[in-house]
């Protein structure tokens, strides 16, 4: 997994390269925790993710939660047809999870 974060003013993009899985899950969530204080916006560019799992999911649910928390706006932009059907399978799952959040024209997308 190789990825990297710009710093585009106030916003930091992190654009992951490779699997979004249980083994690169750790060092996607540890450098959300490194930005500064002043990022206002975390965007998170899945155009070269090329095959994310059920740790995608922890992932996207675990950054919706922080930046809330952090006052942070979330974007969720790139996602590729298995990302996205992983997305339209956890909503018929759980449709509690509000995983059109993080859908083109999402809740989230709308913010950002």
């Amino acid at each position: 997994m190789i990825f990297t974060v710009t710093d585009a003013g106030v916003t930091a993009v992190i654009t992951p390269s490779g699997e979004i899985d249980s083994d690169t899950l750790p060092g996607l969530l540890s450098a959300v925790h490194l930005l500064p204080e002043f990022v206002t916006g975390v965007t998170w560019d899945l155009r070269q993710a090329q095959f994310v799992d059920v740790a995608g999911l922890h992932l996207l649910v675990h950054q919706r939660s922080a930046c809330q928390e952090a006052g942070r706006i979330l974007t969720v932009v790139g996602l590729g047809r298995q990302p996205k059907r992983l997305l339209e399978l956890a909503r018929e799952v759980s449709p509690a999870g509000r995983w059109d959040d993080f859908m083109p024209g999402g809740l989230l997308a709308a913010a950002g």
